[in-house]
């Protein structure tokens, strides 16, 4: 046998082999980095809202030590046991949403917004069972403060809406937001990367819009027609994939100015928080939300 003549066989053996073994590795750290843009840098202090708050740290059932930020209703709320979680977007920290957070508290509930791992000032690594793990540990953490699950909102931004619609099957809890939220990571990573076989190497899933119809709680939906990033086709789909009963309300601007379309958000929110005190019998329209006074 004439091993030279083998060589260059052998040589092509090992660049595909090679080749089978780096290429799922490299599509699997592009995939975590397309999905999860954290930032340890706090940009403001949570004091610039001029409200009491309290800095919170507690534990993942896995162990990882987590942060987040607690502000308390005003005493004199008539919703003052009601409390918003929220799980916010794949980019930055809780310093990037005070503008959601003085949205949420104008309603007249507490909120409480925590960093997933590897956010802020939060330890460890994001992934996706990570962030579940996370907000179930929030979830833990608002029990433990004496919030009845009938009266936590979990409202999930973007990618949080991934996370709230996990969330609500794996606890209780009154109801759950999902604004600007993609139908899963399988279909918008297939209109951003149109050239790549998305659907068949993805392992990271986020996917809402088959979780939505195993959910028995109230659904609102908060989207922008002009949302450049997840397009208002998302929005659709989770909204027909609900069950009863579920609201449509429609924000303004594209991805990012939806996010602080503050004036919109406090009126949906308070409009459907008294429709869960007392809901109605009545099917809900897919309709923008009043105009705020």
């Amino acid at each position: 046998m004439n091993l030279r003549r083998l060589r260059p066989a052998v040589r092509s053996f090992i660049v595909v082999l090679a080749a089978a073994v780096l290429l799922p590795l490299m599509l699997r750290w592009f995939e975590h980095h397309q999905v999860y843009h954290p930032d340890r840098v706090f940009e403001t202090t949570g004091r610039e809202l001029g409200r009491a708050f309290e800095e919170v740290e507690f534990i993942a059932a896995d162990g990882v030590r987590l942060h987040g930020w607690f502000f308390p209703a005003n005493a004199r709320s008539l919703r003052a046991d009601w409390v918003a979680l929220v799980c916010h977007g794949n980019a930055g920290n809780i310093s990037h949403r005070l503008d959601l957070t003085g949205a949420l508290l104008s309603t007249g509930v507490s909120v409480f917004l925590f960093d997933y791992r590897g956010y802020g000032r939060s330890e460890g690594r994001p992934s996706e069972e990570g962030t579940y793990r996370d907000a179930q540990a929030a979830h833990a953490w608002l029990r433990g403060k004496g919030f009845r699950a009938e009266r936590i909102l979990a409202f999930g931004e973007s990618l949080g809406g991934g996370v709230v619609s996990e969330l609500a099957l794996r606890e209780p809890v009154a109801g759950i937001v999902l604004q600007s939220a993609f139908t899963s990571i399988a279909d918008i990573g297939a209109e951003l990367f149109p050239w790549l076989p998305v659907r068949w190497l993805s392992r990271i899933h986020y996917d809402t819009h088959r979780k939505l119809p195993r959910l028995r709680v109230p659904v609102l939906i908060l989207h922008s027609r002009a949302d450049n990033l997840v397009r208002f086709a998302h929005a659709e789909r989770n909204f027909a994939a609900a069950n009863e009963p579920k609201e449509f309300v429609e924000l303004t601007g594209d991805h990012h100015e939806a996010i602080v379309d503050t004036p919109r958000i406090t009126a949906a929110i308070a409009q459907w928080l008294q429709r869960l005190e007392s809901p109605p019998a009545a099917k809900s329209p897919l309709a923008p939300a009043p105009e705020p006074d």
